[in-house]
């Protein structure tokens, strides 16, 4: 008995479907126990068999949610932190949250990694939702107002910090927190009463050290400042940027060997490198170091923050301002020389470079004073209508109009017809508008760079 065609066409079509459903079933089997098997394997730490298997699993279901999870927690247990929050992610816009995958554990595990990679908008709304999945932990609320705090919204920031203390009148991170935000908001008593509070509640507790710190540096106590922050530094979530408020305590005392050790000690740990405050750590070092005439430190330290962040703060400005530096060998002397060697230079230069013989000649803290008298005239006492007032400032921010009316005044009290201003870091408008139409001229980098140049040959 012969089948007929059709017949046969459809058997063929009845074993596929059957092959296929046979595939759907096995693999609906399968799937889950795979996932079993992740599980397991994050949880004993066998963390690179659970990332083999986790990358399987996806290379077969790319869309299996549970594979990127468990690779992601895989990737955190492996100190991977941005490969995991890269699994997240797609976790966050693919899970279906139920028994298998818990909302609150993953949002929880999430926007930790969010703050950490500096996406604070993206962490808040993962705490927005922790509030709400979970709003008996005080924690979650106090997250909240630490970023609100960061973003500047300090009349939320106070609301959520206060909805913290509600939840846990002992969180002494919050307590702390408060108490700096109410100081910056001028209410200077309930300020000190959170700040006390908090150091009450946990004397143990280094952290609160930090915002007392900061307290007393807005106070301008920069000693007890310091203090404060050598205590913070402790706790190794507030080491770094307890080092970078103290180095600029010291900074702001004058104390500038001090504030470049609590720099260069924070920038010392490779791993702190990529955050935030090390880039600040670099560039106030980078200040220090153009203080103290360590013009190629200083350019080191700029441009490990350029290869970071090109557009963080005037980085880009003092690197193009220094660009010349390494041709200009005259430039760099005045720039980086002794004052003893300073003094010799700019002496040099008002001989050489523009016709004056010094006659007294005062090295100060910002640079050279000389009075002076045209070369030709060898008794200077003899021509004391001729005498001229010549100043000399590496100082590194462009002058200001104050230091051209203070030198205007200097020059008359000194006997001098005309005052001379050279500065390597230049002039502001208004110190240009107060030189005008009067016995002073003011000698930018261009200029200066001539002059020392005709001294130097």
């Amino acid at each position: 008995m012969n089948m007929g065609v059709g017949s046969i066409v459809g058997i063929i079509f009845l074993a596929a479907g059957v092959l296929l459903l046979l595939f759907f079933v096995i693999k609906a089997v399968a799937s889950p126990k795979k996932i079993e098997g992740l599980q397991k394997l994050v949880k004993q730490g066998k963390i690179p068999a659970a990332i083999k298997l986790a990358k399987t699993i996806i290379q077969k279901d790319p869309q299996n949610y549970l594979a990127h999870y468990y690779l992601g927690k895989a990737y955190l247990k492996d100190g991977k932190s941005e490969l995991a929050l890269m699994e997240l992610k797609y976790v966050d816009q693919h899970a279906v949250f139920d028994e298998k995958l818990s909302e609150l554990d993953f949002r929880q595990e999430i926007a930790p990694l969010y703050l950490k990679f500096n996406q604070p908008d993206e962490a808040l709304k993962q705490y927005l939702l922790l509030t709400k999945l979970n709003p008996r932990d005080a924690e979650n609320f106090f997250n909240c107002a630490k970023i609100y705090d960061m973003k500047g919204k300090s009349d939320s920031a106070l609301g959520f910090y206060d909805k913290t203390i509600k939840l846990n009148r002992r969180h002494v991170k919050a307590h702390a927190a408060m108490g700096l935000l109410l100081f910056r908001a001028k209410q200077l008593q309930e300020s000190k009463k959170e700040i006390d509070l908090a150091i009450s509640l946990s004397p143990e507790t280094f952290s609160t050290y930090y915002y007392l710190g900061k307290i007393l540096k807005e106070n301008k106590d920069y000693s007890a400042a310091v203090k404060a922050f050598e205590k913070s530094g402790r706790d190794a979530e507030f080491r770094l940027k307890s080092l970078v408020e103290a180095g600029t305590c010291y900074m702001a005392g004058n104390s500038i060997d001090n504030a470049i050790n609590c720099f260069e000690r924070a920038i010392a740990s490779p791993k702190d490198h990529d955050k935030n405050e090390a880039l600040y750590a670099r560039y106030f070092l980078a200040s220090c170091y153009e203080k103290s005439r360590k013009i190629e430190k200083a350019i080191e330290q700029w441009e490990a923050i350029y290869a970071k962040n090109r557009s963080f703060r005037d980085v880009s400005a003092k690197l193009s301002e220094y660009k010349d530096l390494q041709a200009n060998d005259s430039l760099k002397e005045f720039l980086t020389s002794s004052d003893e060697e300073f003094s010799k230079i700019c002496q040099t230069a008002c001989l050489k470079g523009m016709g004056l013989e010094p006659q007294q000649v005062l090295v100060l803290k910002w640079g050279c004073q000389i009075i002076a008298t045209e070369a030709k005239n060898a008794d200077w006492r003899s021509v004391r209508k001729q005498l001229f007032l010549v100043k000399f400032f590496r100082e590194t921010d462009p002058l200001e109009d104050v230091v051209i009316r203070k030198t205007l005044d200097e020059t008359k009290s000194q006997g001098c017809i005309k005052a001379f201003i050279c500065s390597s870091s230049g002039f502001t408008r208004s110190a240009a508008s107060a030189a005008e139409n009067r016995p002073c001229e003011l000698i930018g980098k261009e200029q200066l760079e001539k002059i020392l140049d005709k001294s130097s040959k």
